[in-house]
């Protein structure tokens, strides 16, 4: 009877510092995003709001701009068969549904990413692969992690999720205001869309090969980061970081 007795207090010991610990890692801090928020504005007149993580300055919603910086537009491509054969880039919204734009942002390919028009504003810039590991980092990653690929860390998905939107109770406790949402992707092989609710998926500017770019990945399944290269043709959301 007394062991039976230890075992249920040491039960109930165990939940109780789970609790703590989801509920430390989701708690506001001295430099929680209320103290570092601002503004930026792109070409298209769209403002959005943007938070400072750690040293780096990041939007805190999707891209929208239908135009590189020096004016030229960006092609909007609704055709599915136009889509998959594209080599230059080209963006859409998601199910080319305009009512999800103002939420999810555009869905572009790693080509309008790329383009020396530049598809950020002044003073800022699409992430780097290494950008994005320092993020990561500064939630939680140790640099081994960060370095791998796959699913990698324990909780800064969790971090970087917004606290709605991410279906399956997948929702986040967005700790530093990144408020990441589920704006699907667009498949590189026939322009089909996928994975709305269910996944987000990011750009980095870095190329892993001619074929392929760095990306992160954030599913509603689990509260971890995917770090893959993917092919150059998918659309993926767009997040930017400051110069």
């Amino acid at each position: 009877m007394r062991n039976e007795f230890l075992m249920l207090k040491l039960d109930k010991v165990f939940l109780v510092l789970v609790l703590l610990s989801i509920f430390l890692s989701c708690n506001d801090d001295p430099t929680s995003p209320k103290d570092n928020s601002g503004t930026v504005t792109d070409i298209d007149g769209n403002v959005y709001q943007t938070v400072k993580i750690g040293v780096q300055w990041w939007m805190a919603e999707n891209l929208k701009v239908t135009h590189y910086r020096n004016g030229d537009a960006i092609p909007n491509i609704t055709d599915n068969s136009e889509w998959a054969g594209l080599s230059t880039g080209a963006y859409c919204e998601y199910n080319n549904d305009n009512g999800n734009v103002s939420i999810y942002g555009l869905l572009y390919n790693w080509y309008a990413v790329d383009d020396s028009r530049n598809i950020a504003p002044s003073g800022w810039h699409v992430p780097t692969d290494e950008e994005w590991k320092e993020l990561e980092m500064y939630l939680g990653m140790s640099q081994s992690e960060a370095d791998d690929t796959g699913w990698r860390g324990t909780d800064e998905g969790s971090k970087l999720k917004a606290t709605s939107g991410w279906n399956n109770n997948g929702n986040g406790c967005n700790k530093r205001g990144f408020t990441a949402l589920p704006g699907g992707d667009r498949s590189y092989s026939n322009g089909t869309f996928r994975h709305f609710g269910v996944a987000g998926l990011w750009w980095s500017v870095t190329a892993s090969n001619s074929h392929n770019a760095w990306t992160r990945y954030l599913n509603c399944s689990n509260s971890v980061v995917s770090r893959h290269y993917y092919y150059k043709p998918y659309g993926f959301s767009v997040r930017l970081v400051r110069d």
